[in-house]
């Protein structure tokens, strides 16, 4: 009997250890996200210097969190790209632009 409770303990102990694993984990990007909604919330305004209704918490609008994220993401994202085209045009230019003229001779 006395083995049967250890081992019973033991899961008991180790499955709480993974869920507070777990729980800590989740909570932790909870406040990750909120605390990137509100510092978001005080950079976005209308044009009359009020805030606009999407720069309130997700708890007002009804927005989640995870949604404000997301977003947000997808416009970093946006600019990268738009950076890094930007970027490779200009190299293809500026190759195009090294590329030597070729004699009529040699291609003959």
């Amino acid at each position: 009997m006395g083995y049967v409770l250890r081992v019973r303990l033991a899961s008991f102990f180790a499955g709480t250890a993974v869920a507070s694993t777990a729980g800590l984990y989740v909570l932790y990007h909870d406040y990750k996200l909120a605390h990137l909604s509100l510092s978001d919330q005080g950079t976005e305004r209308n044009g009359e210097g009020e805030r606009g209704v999407d720069s309130f918490p997700s708890s007002v609008s009804g927005v989640p969190l995870m949604m404000l994220f997301i977003a947000r993401e997808r416009k970093t994202m946006k600019r990268l790209h738009d950076s890094l085209d930007k970027r490779v045009s200009a190299l293809e230019k500026v190759k195009e632009a090294e590329v030597p003229q070729q004699h009529p001779e040699a291609i003959e």
